[in-house]
């Protein structure tokens, strides 16, 4: 009878969390279950941070190729090969779901990326090219993070650049500029650089490149190219633009 009555009970979770993600995800966990319900418990300890794993895999995926606000717990649910109430067990909204991804997935991938400038912060030069190849190493360890960055984070109103902001704010940004700034000041720099425009513009020449990688594959004049072909070029470009060296 307790069974029967879960059933009944998770029936139709896709709709009631659809309806749910429109009003903000706050009556998410009534939609799912009477309270002390636990829908979709895992059936023995030692798999719940695999499945747990498993749906946070799929939600990046989904996330990377459809946006966040067009994927719902359902989806992810079904990407990963569980039922919605296995999804319900372990995120009852999206936006828990979100929070943990931050939390597990994007903070070690944030801090991957920060201090490259000041890992040099006497060189401008080592230090650009420092933050184009973990940019792309990171891409590389993490095969969801170019086009997500794309589409979450670099276009306006991306949701994931949102919730990042409320989190940690701008201070980063705010350390990249000052860099760029006083590297001008010392003359270290070209002062015709927009120092708000340069690591968008190291973002552009390696993160687009590898976003869009899937589209020239069967290009023969690009689908050789690697990930440190990539970083090369964005290197080159940035230091030295298209003005070959001054011969030796």
């Amino acid at each position: 009878m307790v069974m029967a009555t879960k059933s009944a009970a998770v029936a139709g979770s896709d709709q009631a969390e659809q309806a749910s993600q429109a009003r903000g995800g706050d009556d998410a966990s009534a939609q799912g279950a009477p309270a002390g319900r636990r829908p979709g418990r895992p059936s023995g300890s030692g798999r719940g941070p695999e499945q747990r794993a498993r749906l946070l895999d799929a939600a990046l995926a989904l996330f990377a190729r459809q946006g966040i606000v067009d994927t719902t717990l359902g989806q992810v649910a079904r990407e990963a090969g569980f039922t919605p109430a296995m999804m319900h067990y372990y995120f009852k909204t999206r936006d828990q779901l979100l929070d943990v991804l931050i939390d597990e997935r994007f903070l070690p991938l944030r801090a991957k990326l920060s201090g490259s400038f000041q890992t040099h912060p006497d060189d401008p030069i080592a230090g650009i090219t420092l933050l184009a190849q973990r940019l792309v190493e990171v891409a590389g360890d993490y095969p969801w993070f170019p086009s997500l960055w794309i589409r979450e984070v670099i276009s306006e109103g991306g949701l994931l650049k949102q919730r990042m902001h409320e989190r940690f704010g701008n201070a980063n940004q705010k350390s990249g500029i000052e860099f760029i700034e006083k590297w001008q000041k010392e003359g270290k720099l070209n002062r015709e650089l927009e120092p708000s425009l340069v690591f968008l513009s190291v973002i552009g020449l390696t993160i687009l490149p590898l976003a869009t990688s899937s589209m020239w594959r069967n290009d023969p004049a690009r689908r050789k190219l690697t990930a440190d072909d990539i970083a090369r070029h964005a290197v080159a470009l940035l230091t030295h633009g298209v003005t070959p060296p001054a011969a030796a």
